[in-house]
């Protein structure tokens, strides 16, 4: 399947951005999905894809990700996505990540970029040394550095409002709470299921990590292939996305599934079974909002207690996503694409209708949102 077809295949985009600079080996791609509530923003993603194909689907199915996701969480930003092609492990070097940033330079402000998947505050800095169009930068330089604690407190607001809405319950002690994957978000929003008084279980690939979560807070631990299997009241996927799909989905003994991985619905049509299950699914683009408002913070001008008071609207707007799938009598996944749709477009013509200020060039983040 050739570029165009694969865009065409996964929504029309404002611009895709091909960044080739074979003197540091760079490979990438930017992918701006929309800016009609404001400038696109999404994390850079380095991963070892097998071939160029997988790393356009990746970056074009995330940058609609992230439009709906910051249009769902209430804030003036648009979606947009890069993937680097590359080992992080072995590959990454500072002329990369800085011919990088000039590539994000040469967009005038259209994307703004953070940290994701392969990537880390340090190359942050490095792309910061070409562009400012890039939040996630180290604390020392004014940012917020790693955003996975506030996208994890996120994730512990959805994992609330599913609780409250599928047991009634404004409490988490005592629940059951299945959390795969241990990265940064996993790590981070086991510590505070802990905290809340939760029964943790926990798996990932790297052992590593599991002795470390369970060293640490003596979490129970399964292995890989059983987590979607044990009996508990939420799952938590906080891994790589596509982990309801046919194979798993009977797997499930769970009352609900809230999570910080991506598109964890392998197809839309593995919504509609996990609601006829019985399974509450808090849209994941929904509850793992927090790291997007995050940096959303620190476009405004920093403050840590800011950003984690704001990830707390993660509850609100997972609750109004189950408001709306009971009021049209629809799943959870499509209630989410509604409530972003319709602010998209009700915001886009407004824009059109009233230019004002949005419509101006910009040359520092600071211009953007201070105005």
């Amino acid at each position: 399947m050739g570029p165009f077809e694969m865009i065409e295949k996964h929504g029309e985009h404002d611009q895709v951005v091909i960044c080739h600079d074979k003197s540091v080996g760079l490979k990438a791609i930017i992918a701006i999905h929309n800016t009609s509530l404001g400038p696109a923003l999404g994390g850079t993603r380095m991963w070892n894809y097998k071939n160029e194909e997988d790393a356009m689907t990746d970056v074009l199915r995330l940058s609609k990700g992230m439009t709906y996701k910051a249009s769902a969480a209430g804030l003036n930003l648009g979606g947009g996505k890069a993937v680097i092609i590359g080992d992080p492990k072995t590959q990454k070097s500072e002329g990369l990540f800085r011919a990088f940033g000039q590539y994000i330079n040469s967009l005038n402000g259209k994307y703004i970029t953070a940290e994701d998947v392969g990537t880390n505050e340090r190359d942050m800095e490095h792309i910061y040394m070409e562009t400012p169009w890039v939040t996630g930068i180290p604390k020392a330089f004014g940012g917020s550095g790693d955003p996975s604690p506030y996208t994890a407190h996120g994730v512990l607001m959805g994992i609330k409002a599913a609780a409250q809405e599928k047991l009634g319950t404004d409490t988490l002690k005592g629940m059951r709470i299945a959390v795969q994957g241990l990265g940064n978000v996993g790590s981070n929003l086991v510590k505070y299921l802990i905290e809340e008084g939760c029964k943790v279980i926990v798996s990932d690939i790297d052992q590593a990590r599991v002795k470390l979560l369970h060293d640490s807070y003596n979490v129970e631990v399964v292995s890989p292939d059983q987590i979607l299997g044990v009996e508990c009241e939420i799952q938590a996927p906080c891994a790589m996305g596509a982990i309801v799909n046919d194979q798993t989905i009977m797997k499930f003994k769970c009352k609900a599934i809230a999570g910080g991985a991506n598109n964890q619905l392998a197809e839309a049509r593995h919504g509609d079974q996990l609601r006829e299950l019985g399974i509450l699914y808090a849209p994941d683009y929904v509850v793992n909002a927090g790291g997007l408002m995050n940096v959303f913070v620190e476009l405004e001008g920093y403050s840590p207690d800011r950003a984690f008071e704001k990830t707390r609207k993660v509850f609100d707007n997972v609750k109004r996503v189950f408001e709306i799938a009971k009021r049209d009598n629809i799943g959870t996944h499509v209630a989410a694409d509604r409530l972003a749709e319709e602010r998209i477009k009700t915001i886009g013509l407004l824009k059109q209708k009233h230019p004002g200020k949005t419509s101006r060039s910009f040359t520092t983040l600071k211009e953007v949102f201070n105005r």
